[in-house]
């Protein structure tokens, strides 16, 4: 059983949603910004993408931009941005039980 972490609004979401369907995928659907994770799942989620925090960050949103950007934050404190600020999360992210992509493109998903 794989999670999607999914933002239907975004095209690339999207496609990665779909590509998990199309490959009948057993999934299970996460709506992050109407149902955002805790600092645990989220600690957990970066540990099974073997990535810095920090690498799961958009930073081509303005909240990035305007608020964040230069800042020397470590990576507890990168958590906890993206905990209170969830659109700034990377999507699509799919979640296997040791592991995770994010599936942009969608071809990293296939490494699941």
């Amino acid at each position: 059983m794989f999670t999607i972490y999914h933002n239907p609004r975004c095209k690339k979401s999207r496609a990665g949603l779909k590509h998990v369907i199309d490959n009948n995928m057993e999934h299970q659907v996460r709506e992050y910004l109407k149902e955002p994770l805790s600092e645990a799942e989220l600690t957990s989620l970066v540990m099974k993408l073997h990535v810095k925090p920090f690498a799961l960050i958009r930073t081509q949103e303005e909240y990035y931009r305007k608020e964040l950007k230069g800042l020397n934050l470590n990576d507890e404190e990168w958590i906890k941005v993206m905990v209170e600020n969830p659109k700034l999360i990377q999507r699509p992210i799919v979640e296997g039980k040791y592991k995770a992509v994010v599936g942009d493109p969608v071809e990293n998903i296939q490494s699941l």
